[in-house]
């Protein structure tokens, strides 16, 4: 087990789920989404530091830096944003372990998923995209993302740098709810169709309300998890506070000039 030797499962179907529906008890196989969104896993994964995380950390060793270092921390880089927008397309049908195993050949491939370059692919690009076997090689997937960079590259030309950010943080429920294993949100709902409408794809609800729990817009971290607390809630954009990337240091309990904290 990745950097742990402790976790229980126990699960709590919502109130009306079919029960056929519910998935085996064990590790959730990364964070969550529309397969877990029919339970709720109250348990904690005991890592060998002995701070407690999220149960789906156990699902594999690469998810361990992932949710300490990344998952929910605010992000207010428009290039950092289309990157993970991308990257959820590409998962769609897909394990995000296999995304996060491929992600840096993904950055490879895709420039570093630098907006305005990605929108300058062409029929070239294309080809050698599907010729790469280091990344996803699914035609309607880099098609789209090269046309949702040329979307956003359209937002960015209008609105200036830090416009997708704006677009974004604009969705950021007013009043944070408690962590519940669910698909969708009536925030991700209407980034969707915002999102839609300007010409993007790939960008359901479900895949909006995963893009929003990583990128910190919601907090799903578990009750419990040390992580849950390490960062201030973000302002609603970059661009409002002076930022461009993060709001808080991503090592646990240390904020910029501060001490470690102890976790809670």
């Amino acid at each position: 087990m990745a950097r742990g030797s402790q976790r229980r499962s126990t699960v709590h179907p919502v109130p009306g789920a079919d029960p056929e529906n519910l998935e085996p008890v064990g590790p959730v196989r990364g964070p969550p989404t529309a397969r877990t969104s029919v339970r709720q896993v109250s348990d904690l994964f005991l890592g060998d530091d002995g701070l407690p995380r999220c149960g789906w950390v156990a699902g594999a060793p690469e998810f361990v830096a992932y949710h300490d270092d990344e998952w929910g921390r605010p992000v207010h880089d428009d290039h950092r944003l289309f990157e993970k927008l991308s990257l959820e397309a590409f998962q769609s049908g897909l394990s995000w372990r296999t995304i996060l195993v491929k992600r840096e050949n993904l950055r490879s491939a895709f420039a570093g998923f630098r907006i305005e370059e990605v929108a300058g692919f062409g029929d070239a690009d294309v080809e050698r995209l599907l010729g790469d076997a280091g990344i996803v090689r699914h035609r309607g997937k880099i098609e789209a993302v090269i046309d949702n960079a040329r979307r956003a590259a359209e937002l960015r030309e209008q609105a200036g740098e830090g416009a997708l950010d704006a677009l974004v943080w604009r969705h950021r429920p007013e009043a944070l709810p408690e962590p519940e294993l669910r698909a969708t949100s009536p925030e991700s709902v209407a980034l969707s169709r915002e999102l839609k409408r300007r010409g993007w794809r790939f960008v359901g609800p479900t895949t909006v309300y995963a893009f929003m729990q990583a990128m910190g817009l919601v907090n799903d971290h578990a009750v419990g998890c040390a992580f849950r607390d390490v960062c201030p809630p973000g302002p609603t954009s970059g661009r409002a506070a002076g930022a461009v990337v993060v709001v808080c240091d991503v090592r646990l309990g240390r904020r910029p000039g501060g001490r470690r904290r102890s976790p809670r």
